[in-house]
């Protein structure tokens, strides 16, 4: 039976019948083509990512923190006071000019008559006041105002070694995660091949059900650990980012680890030795003592020695009527009482006990006293500090050591059962397990250098040498 529509024929097909339908679909094609095209072409809005390096990511945190910069304002009052400081002999210049009215018209009473001489009821006065006083605290005080700018510029260069210190630890911390999740995903696939083998093991009656459902718990019980895991770097990476004063959703690119890491001898002695004069917070509070103790000599000598005073003074005031006389006329300018004088005075309240002066002398001198021991405290505790440092980098050299042996031990494994695998000795699936505790060995032993590197830079910030000295990759 044929059934046939036009020329179309549904049941054998005639020559043209292919030949038109070969044409049509060529037309097709080539209407569509150009539309296909058109999307191939369309450019990705995504941004490239940022290509930065631990050097790279410390120039950006220096120029870009807010933190930093605060404390950098913070210093320019003390810089131009330092820059200043001959400014405490400029005497004090004081001027004035008083026009005032009498309530009543002023009289004076004259030998000779007429007997009372009445003035002007209007009054005009000027003043000019130069004071200059010198004790032997103000040369002091010059020593605390440089002391104190000196102090403001090693509390900066000690924030700058911190933000750096981080920064650098915080750019390990997010390699390793990035090595951490890579191998959980890993994992994942190599549950999902047991899986699929277990199945195929389960259908062909291989297996019981129990054992085909207990390796796909085992895998879905690694999805919430991936998940966290990119959370977690996810926010790792968002505030690296507001380190470096870039928008929480920037998309940059980590240069990896290069080379291995070299493990150095460390003396001890020699170390503690160093991180108890050049640790930035001892630095720091060296020159805070300092200025505290040229404020405490300050005002011992402004307390306890005299202070002399110079001053100069001119007082010229108008006799005439100021409403009706010109007051450009020097003739009727006259002076009453200008001087220069130099006095020695010395207050004496110091002298007796508790008064405000005395107790505010052994106040600061009680601070002092208090800042001493708080010196000798925090070097105590650098030195401990750093001796545990260099405890814990012996413990990580160590364990890095022990790791390194058990890669190789997992590359030995691994060579083994590939060779069994292509003598038909092993499944593939052995191999693939072989290959993920490889991985998770070299992780393993990247995490110990991590550790190292962070250890050495914690170190040598609490000696006080520039990062990478002592570890070279750091």
């Amino acid at each position: 039976m044929m059934i046939k529509i036009g020329v179309l024929n549904f049941g054998k097909p005639s020559k043209s019948a292919v030949f038109i339908s070969f044409l049509i679909l060529f037309l097709l094609l080539f209407a569509f083509t150009p539309c296909f095209a058109q999307q191939d072409e369309v450019p990705s809005d995504a941004p490239a990512p940022m290509a930065i390096s631990p050097d790279k990511a410390v120039e950006m945190a220096i120029n870009n923190n807010l933190g930093l910069k605060q404390t950098i304002l913070q210093n320019e009052a003390k810089r131009r006071s330092a820059q200043a400081f001959w400014n405490v002999f400029i005497p004090s210049i004081d001027a004035s000019g008083t026009l005032g009215r009498f309530n009543n018209i002023p009289q004076t009473i004259m030998p000779l008559p007429p007997f009372i001489f009445e003035g002007p009821q209007w009054f005009l006065t000027a003043s000019l006041q130069f004071t200059l006083n010198l004790n032997i605290g103000t040369f002091v005080g010059i020593k605390q105002t440089l002391d104190e700018y000196t102090a403001g510029k090693i509390t900066i260069e000690k924030a700058k070694l911190q933000l750096e210190r981080d920064v650098r630890k915080a750019y390990f911390q997010l390699l390793l995660a990035k090595e951490h999740i890579a191998l959980l995903k890993e994992s994942y696939a190599n549950m999902d091949r047991q899986v699929a083998m277990a199945q195929a093991n389960y259908r062909a009656g291989l297996i019981p059900e129990v054992n085909f459902l207990q390796v796909q718990v085992a895998r879905e019980n690694l999805r919430p650990l991936i998940d966290e895991a990119e959370n977690l770097y996810r926010i790792a990476t968002a505030s690296f980012a507001f380190f470096l004063g870039l928008p929480y959703d920037a998309v940059f690119e980590l240069a990896p680890l290069s080379g291995e890491v070299e493990f150095i001898v460390l003396e001890a002695q020699d170390l503690i030795s160093r991180a108890a004069v050049n640790k930035p917070e001892i630095e720091e509070l060296r020159r805070l003592l300092s200025v505290l103790k040229a404020q405490r000599t300050a005002l011992f000598y402004n307390l306890y020695t005299p202070t002399l005073s110079l001053g100069f003074n001119m007082d010229p005031t108008f006799r005439g009527d100021p409403m009706k006389d010109e007051w450009t006329n020097s003739d009727l300018w006259k002076q009453n009482q200008g001087m220069f004088r130099i006095t020695l005075a010395w207050r004496l309240n110091a002298l007796i006990p508790f008064t405000k002066e005395f107790q505010a002398f052994q106040a600061i001198n009680d601070g002092v006293k208090a800042m001493d021991l708080g010196m000798s405290q925090a070097v105590q505790g650098t030195k401990m500090e750093v001796y545990n440092i260099i405890m814990q980098l012996e413990k990580t050299r160590t364990t890095a050591e022990a790791q390194k042996m058990t890669v190789d031990l997992a590359e030995r494994t691994l060579r083994l059962t590939e060779t069994a695998y292509r003598n038909g000795l092993k499944q593939y699936l052995e191999v693939q397990n072989d290959e993920l505790a490889l991985r998770q060995a070299r992780l393993g032993a990247l995490q110990q250098n991590y550790n190292y590197l962070m250890g050495l830079l914690d170190l040598e910030y609490a000696i006080g040498v520039p990062f990478g000295t002592l570890g070279g990759r750091n």
